[in-house]
């Protein structure tokens, strides 16, 4: 789960006077502001000058899995390459395995009618998964149940009861509005400007992928998980053994995000695609890197992390959205 981090200099220097001319001592202060601007103090009568200088930086988490789909944990910096719109970063300020950050979770359960056959088991693997999962007094999740309209039957919380009560409190029925569902939860529960410090963000769709009532559209959704750096797993609820338009949906929305989806056939599937959702958690990789030639004018920008060693597959999202000066 990667930010972009804005850190201000300010310089103030005061100017008083006397009867006599006087210089006043120079005094430095740092703030962490949203704005990269030079600006005076916003009362005229004080006599203070701010000066205000941007730095940038980009996290990504990302993995990195052999030929056989394994995670591997053992990499470095100079086990791959970089590329932040096409060019290599300015300077690669940290590289590390990521396991320690916490975790901050949305549980996104379609409810709709058409998920009726499996509803019961995979409430059961979402109640396992959270368990498994989350740690006291560290990570913390919601659930969102959604057919036509989206509701969070647990707010944010590390309460693995209070979760799972949230999720046996879901009940099928109605339509589908997926897309509606994600941008909701990322714009009013993940985005990143309602953290204070770094953490992992990510969302577990449980989904046929058919979506037939949202108001925003599938690109918008994309577009609000890449904002609030937000990686997207999918497990598909068809049981058809057909790939159907839902199943491509939910590869979609994860390849854009750096997520996962996956498609189980039978019911112990499902159990096992939460199991790997866990262990990819734990299995991360995270580099902070300064973008050569950046401006802050909130155009996207694409990622590109690539493996040195032939047999090594990366995954990451693919981009992300410049902050607007």
């Amino acid at each position: 789960m990667n930010y972009t981090k804005w850190c201000l200099c300010v310089m103030a220097v005061v100017v008083a006077t006397t009867g006599l001319q006087a210089q006043s001592p120079f005094v430095a202060t740092s703030s962490m502001l949203p704005t990269a601007s030079a600006t005076s103090s916003s009362d005229p009568s004080d006599p203070v000058l701010t000066i205000k200088k941007r730095v940038d930086e980009v996290n990504v988490l990302f993995i990195a899995t052999d030929h056989r789909g394994k995670f591997v944990r053992n990499l470095g910096q100079g086990d791959f390459t970089i590329l932040d719109d096409h060019k290599p970063p300015q300077a690669i300020v940290n590289f590390r395995r990521e396991t320690d950050l916490p975790l901050e979770l949305g549980l996104l359960v379609d409810t709709s009618g058409s998920v009726r056959s499996r509803f019961d088991f995979e409430q059961e693997a979402a109640v396992s998964f959270l368990q498994h999962t989350l740690r006291t007094n560290f990570d913390k999740a919601f659930v969102m149940g959604f057919n036509g309209h989206s509701q969070v039957t647990q707010d944010f919380t590390d309460n693995v009861r209070l979760l799972e009560t949230g999720v046996r409190s879901l009940h099928d029925g109605g339509g589908t509005a997926l897309y509606d569902a994600i941008y909701r939860a990322c714009r009013e529960k993940l985005s990143k400007d309602r953290s204070d410090h770094p953490v992992r963000r990510a969302v577990i769709v449980v989904s046929d992928g058919e979506d037939n009532q949202s108001e925003v559209s599938r690109p918008l959704a994309i577009e609000m998980a890449q904002r609030a750096e937000v990686i997207i797993y999918a497990i598909s609820t068809d049981d058809s053994g057909l790939i159907l338009r839902g199943d491509k949906t939910l590869q979609q929305l994860a390849d854009a995000t750096g997520g996962r989806a996956f498609f189980p056939f039978k019911m112990k599937d499902i159990k096992n695609s939460f199991a790997a959702i866990e262990d990819e958690l734990r299995s991360q990789y995270v580099v902070s890197y300064r973008p050569a030639d950046f401006d802050a004018d909130g155009r996207y920008r694409s990622i590109e992390i690539t493996a040195l060693k032939r047999d090594l597959q990366v995954r990451a999202r693919k981009g992300y959205y410049a902050p607007r000066q």
